[in-house]
């Protein structure tokens, strides 16, 4: 036994994956390995079992944790409402002490005056009876007035008020001494009844002021304040009464409106207008409509407009985004609908409203199209002028509208600010806002000026230049851009609008465009002309900067001499024109010719569909020219210095010129009143220049009708391309480039039509035919396919105008 046994001692368990120390005995081999398996199954298992309870009794302790906390809460809460009613109960019995006492001194008074009078009455000799107390009836112990104050108080200590109204009121109808005062003496009798009447109406006041009063007993309590002539004061507990209910409604409905903030102004002017149409009905129901409590409604509803506006104002989105507008819309909207539902009960306020809104709308349409303009800037001065067509969700687009990108961003920042609009927000705000997309469309021509070359000749050159990052160089950037603006005007922003205008016409008085928004009353109208109109003045600066800036890179070389000098009439040949089969315009006029063939053919290829357009341009163009021409005073000087040899030839080429001129925009099909009007008052000036010289006109002009068949064959030929024409570069004609040069003062010429003869009065100088619509429509002996005007419409339409289609 002691070989096979050894005494116990601590060792380590050879098993790897029993990490401590275990008591082993150094027993034979195979046994020493089943209980070190025996161990570790042991271990293994009772470890997870032992992590499972613990998990177990976790979850116990936390569900014991939460019912503690909850069963902990609903002790305090009842222990709470045990103290209350254990007060209750002490005031209860205090109260029933009281009471008893006061009965016992009352028996014990009772009985004292009764044995005081039967001692009186014994003592007198009179035989009298002798009574108990309880012999004695109600009505021979009590007067009857004490009697009814006792009732009326056990009846308000009961809050039974209906029942102590009917009894004071009935008490008041068949009691004289209430009706009646006997030199203006007040009896104890009437005071304690108006003592009681004061605390009935004091009960019922308590009654109306808690908010837990349902409607019904609201109702009642006013009803009976009115009985006991109360009116004023339950009128106003009426309105505190809603006020507080819509108030407390209010509240709860604010947290919301940041996650509906296109529609939280609908849904907080539904809840206000409700109440007040609640509050203005009962009103009527209870207190009729005496003028007293009319006006303090009125007061009342005045303040809880003036509220709703501001806190519409303090809930709403950033005021530039377009969901601020479309808040601010949707209010009009829907206020406006419901001062319409008022109006039934006699109320007005429409015209408050709007006075109310109108900061609010004001200030949110500023900081929209201040966003829309600062878009509509950025996309403009950095556009790469490509044509294509915009894709607008309107049926009545036409397919074959070409504009640049700057186009199509300026429509979209329209259409989605009125997509934001209600029919009501247009109605009494549409001409504010027709009035804001004008100035918008202005600032959208001023930064396609900034585009256009010679814009950097202005009084602050380097205001913005920074931000141009594209410049429209070649024509058919310039004519791209040009015709998007057009096209902007004429078609895709009155189709954008028509919702507004014809929202508009639906009323009878014609109301103009402004900012000022006391002139937008319902039933005023506003017509897509009067858009236009508004529109014409911004079309007109782009297209005259334009036309100035080419005319002038036409007339001035690069180092600013000008090309088109006087003295080019002074040093021609010496014989007359006249005697020359085949005369030719100077050449700077030549050159004109070429470049307007060139700018029609270019516009013929980017202006595609817009023929109005291009007539349009191409006759300002020659304006351009005839009143550079007309107003240049150094070109004048050279004529009428004395010094200067002038010559017949000089003033026969110079009337030509203008002829020709003339013929070019006539046989081009864009004729202009302007042109042969200004042409007419260069050549009387330059006659009566030449006369004061010594040259005789009469002498040295042929007929009228020789120069403007003169002007006809130089343009045949020009575009036939006869030997003639090429004079341009045997010549030496310098070869046009633009120039940035400073802009000169243009001044507009009456429109008249007037004939022009010398001071003799013997030479007619007007031209060929006394009506201007037969020389429009007079053949220039060319096909029309080789007209370098590529544009075709009537000829008898005079394109002075550029914006108004009926002209």
């Amino acid at each position: 036994m002691s070989g096979s046994l050894h005494k116990l001692e601590w060792t380590p368990c050879t098993n790897p994956r029993l990490r401590r120390h275990i008591i082993c005995l150094p027993l034979p081999f195979h046994l020493l390995h089943f209980f070190s398996f025996v161990s570790f199954l042991f271990s293994f298992t009772g470890i997870r079992r032992l992590c499972s309870e613990l998990l177990d009794l976790k979850d116990a302790v936390d569900n014991l944790c939460g019912n503690m906390q909850s069963k902990y809460t609903a002790f305090v809460r009842l222990s709470e409402e045990v103290i209350e009613m254990e007060h209750e109960l002490i005031d209860l019995q205090k109260h029933i002490s009281t009471q008893g006492i006061l009965v016992q001194d009352l028996m014990r008074g009772v009985c004292r005056e009764l044995e005081e009078w039967k001692s009186g009455a014994f003592e007198a000799k009179q035989d009298l009876p002798s009574y108990e107390i309880e012999d004695f009836p109600p009505n021979q112990m009590q007067d009857p007035k004490t009697e009814f104050f006792d009732t009326i108080d056990v009846l308000l200590a009961e809050h039974r008020s209906e029942e102590a109204l009917a009894a004071l009121k009935s008490e008041e109808e068949k009691s004289q001494e209430l009706l009646e005062s006997k030199d203006n003496s007040v009896s104890s009798y009437k005071l304690a009844f108006l003592k009681r009447k004061e605390m009935l109406s004091e009960q019922l006041v308590e009654i109306a002021e808690q908010p837990s009063s349902g409607v019904l007993e609201l109702k009642k309590s006013l009803l009976g304040l009115v009985k006991l002539g109360n009116g004023p004061s339950a009128h106003q507990l009426l309105l505190n009464a809603y006020g507080s209910r819509l108030q407390k409604s209010i509240n709860g409905f604010l947290p919301l409106c940041s996650i509906y903030p296109g529609t939280y102004s609908a849904s907080l002017s539904q809840l206000i207008f409700s109440t007040i149409s609640v509050a203005s009905r009962e009103s009527n129901s209870i207190f009729g409509d005496a003028p007293p409590y009319g006006t303090k409604l009125k007061q009342w509803i005045e303040w809880e407009l003036e509220s709703m506006v501001q806190l519409v104002r303090e809930n709403a989105p950033s005021s530039e985004t377009p969901i601020a507008l479309r808040a601010a819309t949707v209010c009009v909207q829907a206020s406006l609908s419901h001062c319409l539902m008022l109006e039934f009960l006699g109320l007005s306020f429409s015209q408050l409203l709007l006075i109310l809104l109108c900061p609010y709308m004001e200030e949110v349409l500023d900081m929209n199209f201040k966003r829309a303009m600062n878009v509509v800037v950025d996309f403009a001065v950095n556009d790469d002028m490509v044509l294509s067509s915009p894709q607008f969700s309107s049926p009545f687009t036409p397919s074959n509208i070409m504009v640049t990108n700057s186009g199509k961003k300026f429509i979209s920042v329209i259409q989605e600010i009125v997509e934001q609009l209600t029919p009501n927000a247009i109605l009494h705000y549409g001409g504010n806002i027709l009035y804001r997309l004008a100035k918008l469309f202005d600032s959208y021509i001023d930064a396609l000026i900034k585009v256009l070359p010679g814009s950097s000749e202005d009084d602050n050159p380097s205001e913005n230049k920074d931000n141009i990052n594209f410049r429209a160089e070649t024509d058919a950037q310039q004519l791209a851009l040009l015709g998007t603006a057009f096209t902007v005007a004429e078609e895709l922003l009155p189709m954008a609008v028509s919702g507004i205008c014809s929202q508009k016409n639906e009323g009878d008085e014609p109301v103009s465009m402004s900012s000022d928004n006391s002139n937008l009353l319902p039933g005023n109208t506003i017509e897509l002309k009067d858009l236009r109109r508004h529109l014409k003045p911004s079309l007109d600066k782009l297209r005259d900067h334009y036309c100035r800036h080419y005319v002038l890179s036409f007339i001035y070389s690069s180092d600013g001499k000008p090309r088109l000098d006087a003295r080019l009439y002074l040093n021609g040949k010496a014989e007359d024109l006249f005697w020359d089969s085949d005369p030719l315009p100077s050449l700077p006029f030549q050159a004109l010719f070429t470049k307007l063939q060139e700018l029609a053919s270019v516009a013929a290829d980017v202006l595609i569909g817009k023929e109005k357009i291009q007539k349009i341009l191409l006759a300002r163009l020659t304006e351009t020219v005839v009143i550079w021409l007309s107003n240049e005073q150094d070109f004048w000087e050279v004529f009428e210095d004395e010094s200067v040899h002038l010559q017949p030839f000089g003033l026969q080429q110079l009337i030509f010129d203008m002829h020709f001129i003339v013929e070019i925009a006539v046989c081009g099909g864009y004729p202009s009143r302007q042109v042969r009007q200004i042409a007419l008052e260069i050549i009387s000036r330059a006659i009566g220049t030449f006369a004061t010289r010594g040259i005789d006109p009469h002498s040295a002009l042929p007929e009228d009708e020789w120069f403007v068949d003169m002007a006809k064959a130089a343009i045949n030929r020009f575009l036939l391309g006869t030997p003639e024409s090429s004079e341009v570069d045997e010549h030496n004609e310098i070869p046009i480039e633009e120039s940035d040069l400073s802009e000169i003062d243009e001044d507009h010429v009456a429109e008249t039509d007037r004939k022009l003869e010398l001071s003799d009065g013997h030479i007619n100088l007007e031209f060929e035919g006394s009506d201007f619509d037969e020389e429009v429509n007079s053949s220039c002996s060319i096909e029309s396919g080789e007209s370098f005007a590529s544009a075709r419409m009537d000829d008898s339409a005079s394109p002075s105008s550029l914006t108004d289609p009926e002209t």
